[in-house]
């Protein structure tokens, strides 16, 4: 019986669910998506100076991490059956006596357990707590929530199914002995969190005693990223390998591991010079050696760092906050390559380095600068890879491999989803040398890349035939959805919106404005009293959030007697007299909020959390025309198992028109490219392409000619059933079909089909639901469901940050 793991905490899709809040001082916090600024160079003659424009950071308090791995279940990972578990037959093909069979199989033939068992794709993430992150020895119990982290980022970038173990021991051995008899349950082990020495000792034996792959990813983590990006730096200055003299400060794991996997790839011995505290290591040093560093040490009469920089080529650090002066960077040689990678501070700024040496390249452990050095970029790919050969080992072999190949794809042209999400541009050079963390390239071009390696030495025991047709698997295991929504909160921040939330008297609210300011969205104006809301922020333990966020009501705004002319105008023939418009724009919060956007108080509007959607929508029509006439439109976009599906209309047309089918048709296709889906539309019913005739499938049948009237620049067609629609094999009966594949959005007949489809699909389905997304008005308003959670809420802001509509 296989299991996947389940990242049940990362079911949603905001920021906080793929970035561990206690790894902020590692490498991997990159899953963070706080925008990495752009660096512009301004040559004037032979200067050229940098500037770094940094985005807003995210702020997490204790009390949201803790509340993060609460909610909805304690941890980030579950367990689920891929097999059939429902009748008395699946229970004894599962268990007994069906199960005897493939244990057979495998006892006489070992090999076999990657067929019968999920053996060939289970990592396990080992640790005993000696070196958590930062934070030092917190003992194997208190590791696990990074474990449990690192378990799911295997998950999230490779598809790769792994569990966490904590191992309650500080004794070597006894690590040792406990890992090596797990050995036949996984396909591969990753040490994490171990301190030094232990750490070289543990994993040197588990290798020589283990025949699958076991990487401490701390130290060859680190050292492959630093590898693939040295390689471009390298290139870009002009520079060879085996010329260059390298530096290395910090002799820990990930310090002794760059600099010998920089010696496999060709850097001379005398031409690196290890670090420490105490200073060079050098042949005869006595004080702080050990085995690892003696094999480091050199003939030299350097003794400080300062003396080892003068005329350096390459800076490595894995050390602290300070370590290089800008002195130091300016005795550097031409074009220097500085990879400052100690987190959460480098050991020095980008901007620091720029001020005395405009020539540098410059990289960093850190996600809010150009050039992040980050292990998530390396060991889900690299497991991947060698699990697919059902791998002995991951060898050097395998790890340049995967440099080299990271190397290459940042050379290439970054697809524009990328640039999208990161909201710029990003092209090879010193500000773009190692690919970003969320470029859908990786899990296709990577994995192939470290098998092949695999293959070439000997490493792999069942090596890939069609090299083709493993890069096309790879494309199809991962959850396409993931990229695009991660996008949308990258350009959420990029935009910087001031979002009103109009319900400031509901604690979901309030929790979601506090989240979208802290993430780094942009400004969170909140509607309401200004005590109530202390209150009730207070009430939430959100207390030190009052004087975050910015209170807005009728009695404290300036602009009221602006908002009731303008209100009074669009209603006066409406029947609506001064004492009604008053009571509208200074006691309704919905028309408030829709006032304050219309004037340009507010850049988006989040309501509906506590009132009907018919009854918020009635109200921002008092003050936008956000209704059937004017072309408005609701599409929900449900996301399930790796696909998303839109539809349409869920929120304003009770009864549409094939006319009105059209109109939403063009609305979800916006939607969808806003998105970054190519738009495929299906007008669905109950019949396909006239059969059976019914006078109610009639209007689908005739909408897609009005979009032929239209001339319109997406693919559409109908009618047809959701089946036809939706999968590839159906469609083949109909060979003379426009759509090019399983249709992406659904047209429906009428609002009520809508929302029983969503609602369903939701509830029985577990599908993720986003919307309705109110989509054909002049300005962006998201409209919540009653039932919606401050990540809810909080989701529909983004959307509205995003201009979706």
């Amino acid at each position: 019986m296989g299991v996947t793991v389940d990242t049940c905490s990362f079911s949603d899709w905001t920021e906080r669910d793929l970035t561990n809040p206690s790894s902020l001082v590692k490498a991997e916090n990159a899953l963070s998506l706080r925008l990495a600024a752009a660096c512009a160079m301004r040559r004037k003659a032979r200067t050229v100076k940098r500037t770094t424009d940094l985005m807003p950071k995210a702020k997490i308090t204790d009390q949201e991490a803790l509340a993060f791995h609460l909610d909805p279940t304690p941890g980030k990972w579950e367990v689920q059956a891929t097999v059939p578990m429902t009748t008395q037959r699946d229970l004894s093909l599962a268990y007994s006596p069906g199960v005897a069979v493939p244990c057979e199989a495998i006892a006489a033939n070992p090999e076999t357990a990657y067929d019968y068992t999920n053996k060939g794709n289970l990592v396990a993430v080992i640790s005993n707590g000696t070196a958590v992150l930062g934070l030092g020895n917190l003992g194997a119990l208190g590791s696990k929530p990074v474990m449990e982290g690192k378990s799911v980022l295997f998950k999230r970038f490779a598809d790769v199914n792994s569990i966490d173990i904590e191992l309650d021991t500080e004794d070597t051995d006894a690590f040792i002995n406990a890992v090596r008899l797990m050995g036949p349950t996984f396909g591969g082990i990753n040490l994490e969190d171990i301190k030094a020495p232990e750490c070289f000792i543990i994993e040197q034996r588990l290798k020589e005693e283990m025949d699958i792959p076991v990487f401490h990813d701390d130290q060859h983590g680190t050292a492959v990223i630093c590898a693939a990006g040295l390689i471009n730096a390298l290139h870009i200055s002009g520079k060879k390998i085996e010329d260059v003299k390298i530096v290395l400060n910090g002799a820990g794991a990930a310090g002794i591991a760059c600099i010998e996997l920089l010696k496999a790839m060709g850097a001379r011995h005398e031409n690196c010079i290890v670090c420490d505290t105490k200073g060079v290591i050098y042949q005869g040093r006595t004080e702080g050696m050990n085995q690892w560093k003696s094999a480091h040490a050199i003939t030299t009469e350097l003794r400080s760092l300062e003396e080892a920089m003068n005329g350096a080529d390459v800076f490595l650090g894995v050390s602290v906050k300070g370590a290089v002066t800008p002195d130091m960077v300016a005795s550097m040689a031409d074009n220097p390559v500085i990879f400052a990678m100690a987190n959460p501070d480098p050991e020095i700024t980008p901007e620091e380095a720029h001020d005395v040496r405009v020539d540098a390249i410059v990289a960093t452990g850190r996600s809010d600068y150009p050039n992040q050095v980050n292990n998530v970029l390396g060991f889900p790919y690299l497991f991947r890879g060698a699990l697919d050969i059902h791998a002995r080992a991951i060898n050097d072999e395998m790890k340049i491999a995967c440099a080299h190949a990271l190397a290459q794809l940042a050379r290439e042209d970054v697809p524009d989803e990328v640039a999208m999400a990161y909201g710029k541009s990003l092209t090879f050079g010193r500000d773009y040398i190692i690919p970003t963390p969320f470029d859908p390239r990786l899990i296709h071009r990577i994995p192939p890349a470290v098998a092949r390696a695999g293959m070439d030495t000997g490493a792999a025991r069942r090596p890939i035939i069609d090299m083709d047709a493993y890069e096309l698997s790879l494309k199809s295991r991962m959850d396409p959805t993931a990229s695009i929504l991660r996008g949308l909160n990258a350009r959420a921040r990029q935009a910087q919106s001031r979002m009103i939330f109009a319900e400031g008297d509901d604690p979901r609210v309030l929790r979601a404005a506090v989240m979208y300011q802290r993430s780094g969205f942009g400004k969170a104006l909140v509607v309401g009293r200004q005590d109530d809301v202390k209150v009730k922020l207070e009430a939430a333990g959100l207390g030190d959030a009052v004087r975050e966020l910015e209170v807005v009501n009728a009695a404290n705004t300036m602009h009221l007697d602006t908002y009731k002319n303008f209100l009074y105008k669009r209603l006066q023939r409406k029947g609506f007299d001064g004492k009604d418009i008053h009571r509208l724009a200074a006691r309704d919060r919905h028309v408030f909020s829709a006032l304050m956007l219309a004037h340009g108080h507010g850049d988006g509007v989040v309501t509906g959390a506590t009132r009907k959607s018919a009854h918020v929508l009635d109200r921002i029509n008092h003050v936008f025309d956000a209704d059937a006439a004017h072309g408005a439109a609701g599409v929900t976009a449900l996301l399930h198992k790796g696909r998303i599906v839109l539809i349409g209309d869920t929120l304003v047309h009770e009864w549409p028109d094939e006319n009105n089918l059209a109109d939403i048709a063009e609305r979800a296709a916006n939607v969808a490219r806003h998105m970054g889906l190519e738009p495929r539309v299906a007008f669905v019913s109950f019949s396909t392409f006239g059969y059976p005739v019914s006078e109610r499938a009639e209007k689908m049948h005739i909408a897609p000619e009005v979009l032929d009237r239209r001339g319109v620049d997406f693919e559409y067609e109908g009618e047809m059933t959701v089946d036809v629609a939706l999968n590839e094999n159906q469609q083949e009966a109909y060979p003379f079909s426009r759509l090019t594949g399983p249709a992406n959005i659904l047209i429906v007949p009428a609002r009520h089909s809508a929302s029983i489809s969503t609602k369903l699909m939701q509830e029985m389905g577990g599908a993720t639901v986003i919307g309705p997304i109110l989509s054909g008005v002049d300005k962006p308003i998201q409209i919540c469901s009653t039932g919606s959670t401050a990540n809810d809420i909080l989701n529909m802001a983004i959307l509205a940050a995003c201009d979706i509509g």
